[in-house]
């Protein structure tokens, strides 16, 4: 439980900190890497040179991400009804689907829970905790497939030293959470729906394009200009009430400290990399975790790591693929 409650503050955006416990075995791996450290190193080194990133969980998400979207295009221009509407409501064979975080804001703004909303999100609500994390975010977001194109360009730009990039505190989304949540209560209209990059993406492309594109190209020459993701990590508070839904998902991305070499390269790739403080030397506090209800579950990680200490499980269950 204690695990739980500083993954879940985590989320909201408390610094990592030091486990106070840690268990028995893993002081035992860490022991023997310390003991045997020239075989250690020797199987670093060879680890390293030999991985090749395959980017295989990249390209399967980025399939997923382009299909689910564009077979809103394909029933709406051919008329065929197999998922009609947008991202923020749609209805699937004729299952009713409404986005649980626009689900909410409207409740907030009509001061009242409306069954139907209610009765839309069930659906929603189900297939979010059942995948965990920010799934919804980088597996059908529209708008973070253009922020991961968007990120590259950034940290080129940051390489040759002609940007810079700016960080800002992490518990930044939570005060946009509430102050969307709270915008809505006081006028009575959804005011982050109509600045949502992800509806307003949706949309366009099922319906066709408007000037609420330009919202998008500044949002993008933001993050590419001065700070990197910055809608994802700082802003959108789609990812914070999924993430909440998620946090009890049996499905999860999870370390293993015994086939860890410790380098860093997760970290470097990770959209929210404190979720993968436990990968740092003396922060895994047991044998096997899971990185937390802020993963997007994108599986960069798991295509970075030369050992598989990273990947995808159910818990309880063996290796999921």
């Amino acid at each position: 439980m204690s695990r739980f409650i500083d993954l879940f503050k985590g989320m909201l955006g408390a610094a990592p900190k030091k486990p106070e416990k840690v268990a028995e075995k893993v002081q035992q791996i860490m022991l023997l890497k310390y003991e045997d450290k020239d075989r250690y190193i020797k199987e670093k080194l060879h680890a390293r040179d030999h991985h090749v990133v395959s980017h295989k969980w990249r390209n399967r998400r980025w399939a997923v991400l382009l299909a689910v979207n564009l077979l809103f295009v394909v029933s709406f221009w051919l008329d065929i009804q197999i998922l009609e509407g947008s991202l923020t409501a749609s209805r699937f064979v004729g299952f009713h689907l409404i986005d649980l975080n626009s689900a909410l804001q409207v409740m907030l703004a009509h001061k009242h829970i409306i069954v139907n909303l209610v009765i839309g999100t069930f659906t929603v609500f189900l297939l979010w905790v059942l995948l965990g994390g920010r799934s919804f975010c980088s597996w059908v977001c529209p708008y973070h497939l253009l922020a991961e194109w968007a990120e590259a360009l950034h940290l080129k730009l940051v390489e040759k030293k002609i940007v810079t990039d700016h960080e800002f505190h992490r518990a930044t989304r939570t005060v946009f959470w509430l102050l969307f949540s709270l915008l809505a209560i006081i006028t009575g209209y959804t005011v982050f729906e109509t600045l949502s990059p992800t509806g307003i993406l949706s949309r366009a492309l099922i319906y066709g394009p408007g000037l609420a594109l330009g919202w998008i190209a500044l949002l993008l020459l933001f993050e590419i200009f001065y700070s990197r993701r910055a809608w994802c990590r700082y802003i959108c508070p789609i990812g914070l009430t999924y993430g909440v839904v998620g946090s009890v998902s049996p499905t999860r991305v999870s370390y293993h400290v015994e086939h860890c070499f410790h380098e860093g390269d997760c970290r470097k790739v990770c959209l929210v990399p404190h979720v993968l403080e436990v990968t740092i030397k003396g922060r895994a506090s047991d044998e096997v975790m899971g990185l937390g209800p802020d993963c997007t579950r994108c599986g960069l990680c798991i295509d970075v790591c030369p050992s598989g200490a990273l990947r995808y499980e159910v818990k309880g269950l063996s290796k999921l693929l």
